[in-house]
């Protein structure tokens, strides 16, 4: 494996990264006009109110039909990312149950977090913690004010005092290295498409109770053809995820070697957080990315086969090799 220089590795790897998080938007107008090139060819061109004069062409149309709906689509992309940037903390509690870790509860965590803040200059995250038995971490925020670095009850309970100070450098990494906001902000961006086609699928099912017979092939064509396009939409900014989340995880292993200066300890940490780290209350896969192990089942068999290019984390055995050789 060819050596690169941490520094160099972060550099490269956060203008990828910024250059993915540039397609979202770019996604979002690519997909509004698939629409309505789309809805112009199936529904304006087939008998219905949206017709088109005879010198103008399809495309011509769709374009025209592009430019008047893009501003409100692209308005209601900046509100709901206005609300999930101001608000993303508490979303984020709430989807994987933690609640803030109190100094007087446990002043190991606090001892270990403030050393390793004050050796690498860095501003002091929150601390929460996941009443959960499993051992699993991960760090979250978009700024200062709320990074913060979460445990689960097990993680603490059952790592010695270096494999949790790995741990623990392994997310301040990720905050470092801004891998924490680029997360978050793809995971809202990917919960739009969601939105989109959850609710085109519930709009099409009550619209053919709702309306009357006349009516009810467009309406349900409509909103068929949103499903389409929200769901090739979903689909690569699945893709787009991945490829954020995945190749930092190793830059995030290697950002704990060098704040501890003990590698193996780090990798004595991930094999017994790979035995065991299911997080009961986590349930939505985009908040899954953002622990050290995916807490499911997709942990149990990670990089099987065809399902290695959907998978959110590298596997944790080739982690492990990769630390071992520090």
């Amino acid at each position: 494996m060819q050596y690169v220089g941490i520094q160099t590795q972060q550099s490269r790897n956060n203008f990828r990264s910024l250059l993915l998080l540039c397609l979202f938007p770019v996604l979002v107008c690519v997909l509004v006009l698939l629409f309505c090139y789309l809805y112009v060819m199936l529904l304006g061109g087939g008998g219905g109110d949206y017709r088109m004069p005879g010198e103008v062409t399809q495309m011509q149309l769709a374009m025209g039909f592009f430019v008047q709906i893009a501003p409100y689509v692209l308005g209601g992309v900046l509100i709901w990312f206005l609300i999930a940037y101001f608000a993303n903390t508490s979303i984020i509690n709430s989807a994987t149950g933690s609640r803030p870790l109190s100094r007087m509860e446990n002043k190991r965590v606090y001892n270990l977090v403030e050393n390793l803040c004050m050796s690498q200059g860095m501003t002091m995250p929150k601390i929460n913690v996941i009443d959960d038995d499993s051992l699993n971490a991960f760090a979250s925020g978009i700024n200062e004010r709320s990074y913060t670095v979460t445990l689960s009850r097990g993680i603490i309970d059952k790592l010695d005092d270096q494999e949790l100070e790995a741990v623990i450098a392994l997310e301040l990494s990720h905050i470092r290295n801004h891998d924490v906001r680029l997360l978050i902000i793809s995971i809202v961006f990917v919960g739009i498409f969601a939105m989109v086609a959850q609710l085109a699928m519930r709009s099409a099912y009550y619209s053919s109770f709702s309306r009357r017979r006349d009516e009810k092939n467009g309406a349900v064509l409509l909103m068929l053809l949103v499903l389409l396009v929200a769901a090739v939409g979903y689909f690569f900014s699945i893709l787009m995820r991945f490829a954020i989340s995945r190749k930092r995880e190793y830059l995030a292993d290697a950002g704990s070697a060098e704040m501890t200066k003990n590698p193996l300890a780090l990798a004595s940490a991930l094999r017994k957080i790979s035995a065991d780290p299911d997080i009961e209350a986590v349930e939505r896969d985009d908040v899954a990315q953002l622990f050290i192990q995916h807490p499911g089942k997709q942990a149990e068999s990670a990089l099987s086969g065809m399902s290695g290019l959907f998978a959110t984390h590298p596997p944790i055995e080739k982690r492990i090799q990769i630390l071992e050789q520090f």
